[in-house]
């Protein structure tokens, strides 16, 4: 029995939201990794081999999973707003907040990291390394990188459905493509397909370093081809999802074989390149090959289990899903900084790794719920991050709009 479409838009919203405080837990761990090298701002000295893992497991999946949900949404407020409407809500909701809130974010980044210096260099300040000047090569977007991303994909797609809307203006070729990924949709070819872009990447990337995924595009205007090729991927996978129920359902009804797969994909992965982070550089051998299909495709396993079991048990309205799930944007901008001060507050502390680690994360998760409970939730800033203002008086609007809505749908 296939689910309604508004069910599916709670179970898939609930997902987006997992996929950003998934996020919070990922970087909370890095400074427990034990390495030869540094992989994070601070180390600490309860450090356990098992902590690598709550890095590299969900790095496979965890921003390709929010691409395709965000392409899926993109392509509903397309068709709700039309194209002048989409531009403009998704640079009031996605590019705004990265040019209003990356600064302040920078800002505090920066201090914790003078911080961790000063407390890793016995109280004294070290000497400051020479600054570089300022380009589009090194411009610093911290973890704000994803809305830069999201801004060049919201670009690309005016620009391609506009062109697309010309060529195709019944819709026939599109129709005809829709039939096509759903039928593919019902074979395991779909995520084979699908991993083929990014494992090519990868293997044409100079210096690819295996361990780390996809690497992160948060240095620089111009991203970095394997992220601007494993995302797009994403992003355009999730347009055409959106509107395909037979395919969502498919993904419901065999999450768990895909969870299985990618699991098993994973095992492989880290028996090929090992637990400990690594730098040694992929090379053209077939276990390098092997290992970047293994990586690719483990990826969008992930992602279509986890938006299958979205589906599966979050169907139903949940007001508190619903709260999370708004509250999840507020808490992915500001967690960082957060995680970073506790990190190099707890790093010297004797306490074990994991009651550090849980420490943090809640911590990070109160502040940044609290924060925005208080300060965000019921006020402008609600409704420019959530697209609606919660509280009591917009609540009682809501209701008063359904109720009349209601009336007039019993008169008619």
């Amino acid at each position: 029995m296939s689910s309604s479409p508004t069910n599916r838009l709670h179970g898939l919203d609930a997902v987006r939201g997992f996929a950003l405080l998934l996020g919070v837990f990922l970087h909370a761990g890095m400074s427990f990794i034990p390495s030869d090298f540094p992989v994070w701002i601070t180390h600490d000295n309860n450090s356990s081999a098992g902590f690598a893992l709550t890095f590299y497991v969900p790095h496979i999946f965890r921003m390709l999973l929010f691409f395709i949900l965000a392409g899926f949404f993109a392509r509903l407020a397309w068709q709700k707003r039309g194209a002048l409407g989409f531009a403009f809500d998704r640079f009031k909701r996605v590019f705004a907040p990265l040019a209003a809130f990356w600064f302040p974010s920078l800002m505090l980044i920066v201090t914790v990291i003078i911080w961790g210096a000063i407390k890793a260099n016995g109280g004294e300040a070290p000497e400051a390394p020479e600054d570089p000047p300022l380009t589009a090569e090194n411009f610093p977007l911290t973890h704000l990188w994803f809305l830069y991303l999201l801004s060049i994909f919201y670009v690309a797609a005016i620009a391609i459905r506009l062109v697309v809307g010309l060529i195709d203006p019944a819709g026939k070729l599109r129709a005809a493509g829709a039939k096509l990924v759903e039928f593919v949709g019902r074979t395991p070819a779909l995520p084979l397909l699908l991993a083929i872009p990014a494992m090519l990447a990868f293997m044409n990337t100079e210096m690819w370093y295996g361990w780390f995924g996809i690497p992160t595009p948060d240095t620089g205007l111009y991203p970095n081809a394997v992220a601007l090729t494993a995302y797009g991927t994403g992003f355009a996978f999730g347009w055409i999802l959106h509107g395909q129920s037979g395919l969502l359902d498919t993904f419901r009804k065999f999450w768990w074989a895909y969870m299985a797969v990618a699991i098993a994909l994973t095992v492989a992965c880290l028996q090929m390149i090992g637990l400990a982070p690594s730098l040694a550089p992929a090379d053209d051998s077939a276990q390098s090959w092997a290992y970047a299909a293994a990586y690719s495709l483990a990826g969008w396993c992930f992602s279509f289990a986890f938006i299958g079991l979205g589906l599966a048990l979050f169907a139903n309205e949940s007001p508190a899903r619903r709260y999370v799930a708004d509250a999840s944007y507020w808490i992915y901008i500001w967690h960082l900084p957060l995680v970073m001060a506790l990190q190099v507050w707890l790093n010297d502390v004797e306490m074990m790794g994991i009651v550090k680690y849980l420490l943090i994360n809640a911590i990070t998760l109160a502040v940044t719920i609290g924060t925005y409970h208080l300060l965000v939730r019921g006020t402008w800033i609600g409704a420019w991050l959530n697209g609606r203002r919660y509280g009591k008086k917009a609540e009682a609007r809501a209701a008063a709009k359904a109720a009349k809505l209601e009336a007039a749908s019993a008169n008619a």
